[in-house]
Protein backbone atom coordinates (compact mmCIF):
# COMPACT_ATOMS: atom_id res chain seq x y z
CA UNK A 1 0.00 0.00 0.00
CA UNK A 2 1.43 3.38 -1.09
CA UNK A 3 2.26 5.87 1.62
CA UNK A 4 0.07 8.88 2.16
CA UNK A 5 1.39 12.05 1.19
CA UNK A 6 1.95 14.62 4.14
CA UNK A 7 0.11 18.07 5.09
CA UNK A 8 1.62 20.02 7.85
CA UNK A 9 -1.22 22.31 9.45
CA UNK A 10 0.63 24.96 11.21
CA UNK A 11 -1.69 26.12 14.55
CA UNK A 12 -4.03 24.19 16.26
CA UNK A 13 -7.02 26.52 15.82
CA UNK A 14 -7.65 24.70 12.50
CA UNK A 15 -11.19 23.65 12.50
CA UNK A 16 -12.12 19.86 12.43
CA UNK A 17 -14.33 20.59 8.44
CA UNK A 18 -11.08 21.34 6.67
CA UNK A 19 -8.96 18.66 8.60
CA UNK A 20 -11.87 15.75 7.95
CA UNK A 21 -10.63 16.95 4.28
CA UNK A 22 -7.29 16.85 4.34
CA UNK A 23 -8.13 13.30 5.89
CA UNK A 24 -9.94 11.65 3.52
CA UNK A 25 -6.57 11.80 1.14
CA UNK A 26 -3.73 12.92 3.02
CA UNK A 27 -1.78 12.15 6.43
CA UNK A 28 -2.11 15.53 8.30
CA UNK A 29 0.39 16.95 11.16
CA UNK A 30 -1.08 19.47 13.42
CA UNK A 31 1.29 21.77 15.27
CA UNK A 32 -0.54 21.93 18.83
CA UNK A 33 0.35 25.52 19.32
CA UNK A 34 -1.88 28.97 18.82
CA UNK A 35 0.65 31.94 17.48
CA UNK A 36 -0.07 33.62 20.70
CA UNK A 37 2.16 30.44 22.09
CA UNK A 38 5.85 31.10 22.62
CA UNK A 39 6.63 27.56 21.21
CA UNK A 40 4.84 27.83 17.98
CA UNK A 41 7.12 29.27 15.56
CA UNK A 42 9.92 27.33 17.14
CA UNK A 43 8.20 24.19 16.78
CA UNK A 44 6.97 25.00 13.32
CA UNK A 45 10.76 25.22 12.13
CA UNK A 46 11.40 21.72 14.08
CA UNK A 47 8.73 19.97 12.69
CA UNK A 48 8.68 21.59 8.68
CA UNK A 49 11.83 19.38 8.20
CA UNK A 50 10.36 16.08 8.91
CA UNK A 51 9.15 15.80 5.02
CA UNK A 52 6.03 17.38 4.24
CA UNK A 53 4.02 17.56 0.73
CA UNK A 54 2.23 20.51 1.48
CA UNK A 55 1.59 23.28 4.19
CA UNK A 56 -1.66 24.72 5.81
CA UNK A 57 0.45 28.30 6.77
CA UNK A 58 -3.03 29.49 9.16
CA UNK A 59 -0.94 31.65 11.40
CA UNK A 60 -0.18 35.05 11.61
CA UNK A 61 3.79 34.24 11.32
CA UNK A 62 5.60 35.52 8.31
CA UNK A 63 6.06 32.03 5.93
CA UNK A 64 9.94 33.46 4.90
CA UNK A 65 12.33 31.57 2.52
CA UNK A 66 14.33 30.46 5.49
CA UNK A 67 11.28 28.29 6.40
CA UNK A 68 10.70 27.08 2.86
CA UNK A 69 14.56 26.23 2.95
CA UNK A 70 13.69 23.56 6.42
CA UNK A 71 10.31 22.40 4.35
CA UNK A 72 13.22 21.62 1.24
CA UNK A 73 12.41 20.23 -2.05
CA UNK A 74 9.61 17.56 -1.26
CA UNK A 75 7.22 20.52 -0.56
CA UNK A 76 4.75 20.98 -3.38
CA UNK A 77 2.33 23.15 -2.14
CA UNK A 78 1.33 26.07 0.46
CA UNK A 79 -2.11 27.22 1.25
CA UNK A 80 -3.05 30.22 3.53
CA UNK A 81 -6.33 30.39 5.50
CA UNK A 82 -7.18 34.18 4.86
CA UNK A 83 -7.61 36.26 2.22
CA UNK A 84 -4.39 38.42 3.06
CA UNK A 85 -1.16 37.20 1.88
CA UNK A 86 1.21 40.09 3.42
CA UNK A 87 2.65 37.57 5.54
CA UNK A 88 3.81 35.42 3.00
CA UNK A 89 7.08 35.91 0.95
CA UNK A 90 5.25 35.23 -2.42
CA UNK A 91 8.85 36.00 -4.26
CA UNK A 92 10.51 33.09 -2.22
CA UNK A 93 7.69 30.81 -3.20
CA UNK A 94 7.74 31.88 -7.00
CA UNK A 95 11.20 31.14 -6.57
CA UNK A 96 11.09 27.40 -6.07
CA UNK A 97 7.80 27.37 -7.93
CA UNK A 98 5.25 26.49 -5.48
CA UNK A 99 1.51 27.41 -5.84
CA UNK A 100 0.11 29.50 -2.99
CA UNK A 101 -3.84 29.45 -2.49
CA UNK A 102 -5.80 31.81 -0.35
CA UNK A 103 -9.91 32.14 0.66
CA UNK A 104 -10.59 35.14 -0.71
CA UNK A 105 -13.90 36.16 -1.50
CA UNK A 106 -15.74 33.83 1.01
CA UNK A 107 -15.66 35.95 4.20
CA UNK A 108 -16.66 38.60 2.04
CA UNK A 109 -20.04 38.95 3.89
CA UNK A 110 -19.23 38.17 7.52
CA UNK A 111 -16.07 40.86 6.82
CA UNK A 112 -18.55 43.69 5.70
CA UNK A 113 -20.82 42.63 8.50
CA UNK A 114 -18.34 43.65 11.06
CA UNK A 115 -17.87 46.79 9.05
CA UNK A 116 -21.24 47.79 9.05
CA UNK A 117 -20.66 47.35 12.58
CA UNK A 118 -17.51 49.68 13.01
CA UNK A 119 -19.25 52.43 10.84
CA UNK A 120 -22.46 52.33 13.71
CA UNK A 121 -20.65 52.02 16.76
CA UNK A 122 -17.76 53.97 15.63
CA UNK A 123 -20.19 57.19 14.89
CA UNK A 124 -22.81 56.44 17.59
CA UNK A 125 -19.92 56.52 20.29
CA UNK A 126 -20.86 53.41 21.57
CA UNK A 127 -17.48 52.69 23.47
CA UNK A 128 -18.12 55.80 25.56
CA UNK A 129 -22.24 54.89 26.10
CA UNK A 130 -20.70 51.97 27.39
CA UNK A 131 -18.16 52.92 29.48
CA UNK A 132 -20.74 55.23 30.84
CA UNK A 133 -23.18 53.06 31.59
CA UNK A 134 -21.04 50.27 33.09
CA UNK A 135 -18.96 52.96 35.84
CA UNK A 136 -22.66 54.27 36.55
CA UNK A 137 -22.38 57.69 34.58
CA UNK A 138 -25.21 57.49 32.58
CA UNK A 139 -25.92 61.13 31.73
CA UNK A 140 -29.23 62.62 30.43
CA UNK A 141 -29.92 65.71 28.22
CA UNK A 142 -30.25 66.63 24.35
CA UNK A 143 -26.75 67.09 23.75
CA UNK A 144 -25.49 64.07 25.40
CA UNK A 145 -23.69 61.61 23.42
CA UNK A 146 -24.39 62.99 20.02
CA UNK A 147 -22.97 61.12 17.05
CA UNK A 148 -22.75 60.90 13.40
CA UNK A 149 -25.91 60.23 10.81
CA UNK A 150 -25.29 57.74 8.58
CA UNK A 151 -28.05 58.30 6.39
CA UNK A 152 -27.66 61.19 3.95
CA UNK A 153 -24.15 60.98 4.30
CA UNK A 154 -21.12 60.63 1.54
CA UNK A 155 -19.58 56.56 2.14
CA UNK A 156 -15.79 56.64 0.75
CA UNK A 157 -14.44 53.37 0.05
CA UNK A 158 -10.52 52.96 -0.37
CA UNK A 159 -10.66 49.30 -2.35
CA UNK A 160 -13.53 48.30 -4.00
CA UNK A 161 -13.00 44.75 -4.04
CA UNK A 162 -15.42 41.58 -2.51
CA UNK A 163 -15.66 43.07 0.74
CA UNK A 164 -15.76 46.79 -0.39
CA UNK A 165 -18.77 45.63 -2.85
CA UNK A 166 -20.72 43.71 0.10
CA UNK A 167 -20.35 46.63 2.48
CA UNK A 168 -21.82 48.65 -0.29
CA UNK A 169 -24.54 46.58 -0.91
CA UNK A 170 -25.28 46.62 3.08
CA UNK A 171 -25.24 50.96 3.22
CA UNK A 172 -27.41 51.29 0.21
CA UNK A 173 -30.09 50.04 2.76
CA UNK A 174 -28.75 53.20 5.59
CA UNK A 175 -29.99 56.21 2.28
CA UNK A 176 -26.57 56.84 2.32
CA UNK A 177 -26.25 59.95 -0.09
CA UNK A 178 -23.53 59.19 -1.77
CA UNK A 179 -20.84 56.16 -2.60
CA UNK A 180 -17.31 56.40 -4.12
CA UNK A 181 -14.59 54.65 -4.00
CA UNK A 182 -10.93 54.60 -4.68
CA UNK A 183 -8.42 51.96 -6.24
CA UNK A 184 -6.08 51.42 -9.23
CA UNK A 185 -8.67 50.54 -11.62
CA UNK A 186 -12.23 50.99 -12.73
CA UNK A 187 -14.53 48.16 -10.93
CA UNK A 188 -16.90 47.06 -13.73
CA UNK A 189 -19.42 46.85 -10.31
CA UNK A 190 -18.87 50.00 -9.78
CA UNK A 191 -22.14 51.29 -12.17
CA UNK A 192 -24.44 48.68 -10.84
CA UNK A 193 -23.50 49.69 -6.98
CA UNK A 194 -23.94 53.46 -7.86
CA UNK A 195 -20.17 53.91 -6.68
CA UNK A 196 -17.81 56.70 -8.36
CA UNK A 197 -14.12 56.44 -8.69
CA UNK A 198 -12.28 59.04 -7.51
CA UNK A 199 -9.14 59.79 -6.52
CA UNK A 200 -7.86 59.20 -3.31
CA UNK A 201 -7.23 62.89 -2.06
CA UNK A 202 -10.73 63.86 -3.16
CA UNK A 203 -12.09 60.65 -1.60
CA UNK A 204 -10.62 62.35 1.87
CA UNK A 205 -11.93 65.20 1.43
CA UNK A 206 -15.25 64.44 0.54
CA UNK A 207 -16.33 61.70 2.77
CA UNK A 208 -18.20 61.33 5.88
CA UNK A 209 -17.38 57.90 6.20
CA UNK A 210 -13.88 56.48 5.03
CA UNK A 211 -13.57 52.90 4.82
CA UNK A 212 -10.36 50.86 4.19
CA UNK A 213 -10.76 47.49 2.01
CA UNK A 214 -7.61 47.10 0.21
CA UNK A 215 -4.75 44.75 0.78
CA UNK A 216 -1.59 45.73 2.75
CA UNK A 217 1.31 46.51 0.08
CA UNK A 218 4.14 48.50 -0.47
CA UNK A 219 1.80 50.78 -1.86
CA UNK A 220 -0.79 51.43 0.66
CA UNK A 221 1.67 50.94 4.08
CA UNK A 222 0.57 53.88 5.97
CA UNK A 223 -1.81 55.42 3.44
CA UNK A 224 -3.52 57.18 6.08
CA UNK A 225 -0.90 59.30 7.64
CA UNK A 226 -1.18 62.72 9.74
CA UNK A 227 -0.96 64.37 5.66
CA UNK A 228 -4.09 62.59 4.55
CA UNK A 229 -5.84 63.25 8.08
CA UNK A 230 -5.79 66.35 7.60
CA UNK A 231 -7.18 66.68 4.70
CA UNK A 232 -10.45 64.59 6.01
CA UNK A 233 -13.46 66.23 7.78
CA UNK A 234 -13.77 66.80 11.15
CA UNK A 235 -16.85 65.05 11.63
CA UNK A 236 -15.31 62.22 9.29
CA UNK A 237 -15.09 58.57 10.60
CA UNK A 238 -12.21 55.88 9.37
CA UNK A 239 -12.99 52.55 9.78
CA UNK A 240 -10.28 49.93 8.86
CA UNK A 241 -11.09 46.18 8.10
CA UNK A 242 -8.18 45.82 5.96
CA UNK A 243 -4.73 45.32 7.70
CA UNK A 244 -3.28 47.71 10.66
CA UNK A 245 -0.36 48.42 8.61
CA UNK A 246 -3.03 50.72 6.31
CA UNK A 247 -2.82 53.23 8.81
CA UNK A 248 -0.11 55.43 10.49
CA UNK A 249 -1.49 54.99 14.31
CA UNK A 250 0.79 57.35 16.01
CA UNK A 251 -0.59 59.54 13.22
CA UNK A 252 -4.28 58.84 14.36
CA UNK A 253 -4.03 58.58 17.92
CA UNK A 254 -3.02 62.45 17.60
CA UNK A 255 -5.90 63.10 14.74
CA UNK A 256 -8.27 61.59 17.49
CA UNK A 257 -7.00 62.76 20.69
CA UNK A 258 -7.02 66.59 19.13
CA UNK A 259 -10.63 66.30 17.14
CA UNK A 260 -9.02 66.67 13.99
CA UNK A 261 -11.32 63.58 12.97
CA UNK A 262 -14.38 62.61 14.87
CA UNK A 263 -13.94 58.79 15.01
CA UNK A 264 -12.21 55.26 13.89
CA UNK A 265 -13.33 52.04 13.92
CA UNK A 266 -10.69 49.40 14.12
CA UNK A 267 -11.17 45.75 13.23
CA UNK A 268 -7.31 45.52 12.31
CA UNK A 269 -4.23 47.43 14.03
CA UNK A 270 -0.24 47.12 14.24
CA UNK A 271 0.75 44.93 16.43
CA UNK A 272 -2.02 42.04 17.06
CA UNK A 273 -3.09 41.40 19.44
CA UNK A 274 -2.70 45.34 20.51
CA UNK A 275 -1.06 45.73 24.06
CA UNK A 276 -3.61 46.61 26.92
CA UNK A 277 -2.00 50.00 27.12
CA UNK A 278 -1.45 51.38 23.64
CA UNK A 279 -2.60 54.67 23.51
CA UNK A 280 -5.10 54.48 21.20
CA UNK A 281 -6.81 52.25 23.64
CA UNK A 282 -7.12 54.73 26.09
CA UNK A 283 -9.00 56.69 23.50
CA UNK A 284 -13.22 57.49 24.15
CA UNK A 285 -13.69 57.97 20.32
CA UNK A 286 -11.46 54.81 18.68
CA UNK A 287 -13.46 51.76 18.85
CA UNK A 288 -11.65 48.95 18.48
CA UNK A 289 -12.26 44.97 17.74
CA UNK A 290 -9.58 42.39 18.15
CA UNK A 291 -9.61 42.00 14.89
CA UNK A 292 -13.12 39.38 14.53
CA UNK A 293 -13.98 40.19 10.94
CA UNK A 294 -14.18 36.37 9.44
CA UNK A 295 -14.87 34.98 12.97
CA UNK A 296 -18.43 33.20 12.27
CA UNK A 297 -18.74 29.60 12.54
CA UNK A 298 -19.73 28.85 8.63
CA UNK A 299 -17.33 31.09 7.64
CA UNK A 300 -14.04 29.79 9.39
CA UNK A 301 -15.53 26.29 8.25
CA UNK A 302 -15.70 27.36 4.72
CA UNK A 303 -12.39 28.93 4.86
CA UNK A 304 -11.05 25.87 6.02
CA UNK A 305 -12.56 23.59 3.65
CA UNK A 306 -11.51 26.04 0.55
CA UNK A 307 -7.66 25.50 1.71
CA UNK A 308 -7.90 21.77 2.38
CA UNK A 309 -9.06 21.88 -1.31
CA UNK A 310 -6.48 24.26 -2.48
CA UNK A 311 -4.05 21.25 -0.89
CA UNK A 312 -6.10 18.79 -2.41
CA UNK A 313 -6.07 19.73 -6.02
CA UNK A 314 -2.49 20.93 -6.32
CA UNK A 315 -0.91 17.70 -4.79
CA UNK A 316 -3.36 16.32 -7.81
CA UNK A 317 -1.54 19.07 -10.56
CA UNK A 318 -4.55 20.49 -10.57
CA UNK A 319 -5.47 24.12 -10.45
CA UNK A 320 -6.46 25.66 -6.75
CA UNK A 321 -9.82 26.75 -6.11
CA UNK A 322 -8.35 30.25 -4.60
CA UNK A 323 -4.89 30.82 -6.67
CA UNK A 324 -2.80 33.63 -5.95
CA UNK A 325 0.79 32.04 -8.04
Amino acid sequence: MMALKRVLVVNKSYPDAGLKLLKTKLEPTIIPYLDSDPESLPEIKKNISNGFDALVWNTKHRLTGEILDLAGPRLKAVTTMASGIDHIDVDELVKRGLPLGNTLNVLDDAVADITVGLVIGAARRFKEGIKELESGEWKFGVQWSLGQDIARSTVGIVGLGGVGQAVVRRLKGFDVAKFIYSGRTDKPEAKALGAQRVPLEQLLKESDFVILCCPLSEETKHLINAKSLQIMKSTAVLVNIGRGGLIDQKALYDALKEGQIFAAGLDVTTPEPLPKDDPLISLPNCFIMPHLGSATVDTRNAMACIAANNILLALENKPMLNPVV
